[in-house]
């Protein structure tokens, strides 16, 4: 009997000690996959809006060249001259390259100067875009942020216009686009540290 009662303890024993280990286990898989889900759903939340305004603003590089056309036309056919029309052509190229600069971030398009990252693993550039994001970017914008609202502010405080009598009235509303240079860049840099951190963790963004 007491041996019985001995080896009935023993089989409950271990069975509680392996029911427990499993539900460890069961607990971490699905804390680990519930975090790379987290992560994974940010760097999509994130590129998808630089992906967006980068796609919209695509179009300004199309209607600058027709404007840019009829500016010729008008004056060279017709003699005439809008300072309007040519103004919008330096707001839209300023626009192009200010609001897409996160876009282009996120298709990695921006200039690369390096001899060991190309052939590098993807663990080694997570590590380098890590390093980026927190050391350059990061800090960049911030920086340009911070000097830019006293700058900001004086073209909010008179509404600073043209200096022309017949061109656009938004000036301070162009100045205004370089905090969205900002923090459209910082957005995109949240994304690659989202998808570098998979990558250390030796999953994908793409991996479902």
């Amino acid at each position: 009997m007491y041996r019985l009662k001995r080896t009935t303890l023993r089989v409950v024993c271990r069975l509680s000690t392996r029911l427990i280990r499993f539900f460890w286990e069961v607990r971490d898989k699905f804390l680990l996959l519930l975090s790379c889900d987290s992560i994974r759903s940010l760097y999509f939340f994130c590129s998808a809006i630089n992906r967006a305004v980068g796609y919209s603003v695509a179009w300004l590089a199309m209607l600058m060249v027709l404007v840019q056309f009829t500016v010729v036309l008008l004056r060279y056919i017709f003699g005439y001259n809008s300072i309007f029309m040519q103004e919008s052509i330096f707001y839209m190229h300023a626009l192009l390259f200010i609001l897409g600069a996160g876009f282009t971030l996120y298709q990695d398009g921006h200039v690369r100067v390096d001899i060991f990252y190309q052939s590098a693993s993807e663990k080694y550039k997570a590590c380098v875009d890590l390093f980026g994001v927190f050391a350059l970017l990061l800090p960049f914008c911030i920086m340009l942020i911070v000097v830019t609202i006293p700058y900001v502010a004086q073209s909010w405080a008179v509404l600073e216009g043209s200096k022309e009598t017949s061109g656009i009235p938004a000036v301070y509303l162009l100045k205004s686009s370089i905090f969205a240079f900002c923090g459209f860049l910082i957005l995109q840099g949240i994304a690659i540290v989202a998808s570098s951190i998979l990558t250390l963790m030796g999953r994908s963004v793409h991996e479902r």
